[in-house]
């Protein structure tokens, strides 16, 4: 456990699981696949869900389930991150926060059934018990739709496109069996359930006398080259990766680090931000870190592609200290990108 006066750190482990556990009345925190969306009302749209710096559709890359104890309007809780996976951009990032009283208009005041239900379909619903469609591409915000059948739903022409290309033109003739010909239009993230332990406490003189190949070789052939390049340079560089070595030594299939308040472990020693380059909630308050995404994952997103994909060496995520209800909606929220940095 963690040590005395400290705050307990959850890690969070990428684990294969049914479709029907990464549900939305399951509460799942999972990666990948279409997002589980918590509250059925005031979805992010698609300018919301555009990268700031390509204006291509954002990938949903995970979703982490977070209520805060104490808090009846937060029992319900969850933090969504997406990503730009477009070539040769790669780069947006946009993450938002939405939560619900026990009592709300979409879910059972009891906790969800620990058995699979009793249907056995593998149909993708894309429609919310609100009424709001999805798109048939990537799962979220669908407010186009197909003129012809006026049964697929769209979040931008790019997504209406590449469905055309890939099945629709066909599909469209048959309406009613939508749901269930989805094609794979390679868009989304592979998916698993996010599995969170409670992070052991780490004793440094042992963990430094770990064989460093050993622990690179965990972390995947991807960051190989540029966590070597890091960890020979003997500067506050090297401390820093090497602080960061050692708390990841023990548990090093991590991809996610959760404590609401704690402070991020970095990769580098570069593009770390000071207190003002976190920008403040509307409401006033200040943004504290909720959950810090490894580098790890990485290697499950299968994403490594010729030329330029996603990467990064730690994605910060900083919500509202207060937890502010904004509305019934969802609130976007910061998230900081550290990249691996090559150093000479």
């Amino acid at each position: 456990m963690a040590a005395a006066g400290a705050r307990p750190v959850e890690l969070g482990f990428a684990e294969s699981a049914p479709a029907w556990r990464l549900r939305s009345e399951q509460f799942p925190s999972k990666v990948g696949g279409r997002p589980a969306w918590l509250g059925a009302a005031g979805l992010p749209g698609p300018r919301a869900l555009a990268c700031e710096l390509c204006g291509r559709p954002l990938s949903f890359l995970l979703q982490v389930y977070a209520p805060l104890p104490g808090r009846p309007d937060a029992f319900h809780r969850c933090i969504f991150l997406f990503c730009c996976r477009e070539q040769p951009c790669c780069a947006g990032l946009r993450v938002f926060r939405n939560q619900l009283p026990r009592k709300n208009d979409f879910y059972s005041y009891e906790p969800p059934s620990e058995n699979p239900p009793p249907e056995t379909g593998e149909s993708v619903c894309l429609q919310l018990k609100s009424g709001a469609h999805l798109c048939r591409v990537c799962g979220c915000l669908g407010p186009k739709t197909c003129s012809r059948c006026h049964k697929a739903y769209y979040c931008s022409k790019e997504h209406q496109t590449l469905d055309w290309r890939l099945g629709h033109k066909q599909a469209c003739a048959q309406p009613d069996h939508l749901d269930h010909i989805i094609p794979d239009h390679n868009f989304l993230f592979p998916e698993f359930e996010i599995v969170i332990e409670t992070e052991d406490e780490i004793m440094p003189e042992v963990v430094e006398k770990e064989d460093y190949s050993e622990i690179i070789e965990s972390m995947g052939e991807a960051l190989e080259e540029e966590l070597d390049s890091m960890a020979k340079h003997e500067s506050r560089e090297d401390k820093i990766f090497q602080k960061f070595k050692t708390q990841i030594a023990l548990e090093p299939e991590q991809i996610l680090r959760y404590g609401r308040g704690i402070a991020p472990i970095w990769i580098s020693g570069e593009n770390i931000p000071q207190e003002k380059d976190i920008p403040d909630c509307p409401c006033g308050a200040k943004r504290i870190l909720e959950f810090q995404v490894m580098p790890q994952l990485l290697n499950y997103l299968k994403a490594d592609r010729l030329g330029k994909s996603i990467d990064w060496g730690i994605l910060a995520v900083f919500t509202c200290a207060e937890s502010c209800r904004l509305g019934t909606g969802y609130t976007e929220e910061f998230v900081w990108k550290q990249d691996v940095t090559d150093t000479p």
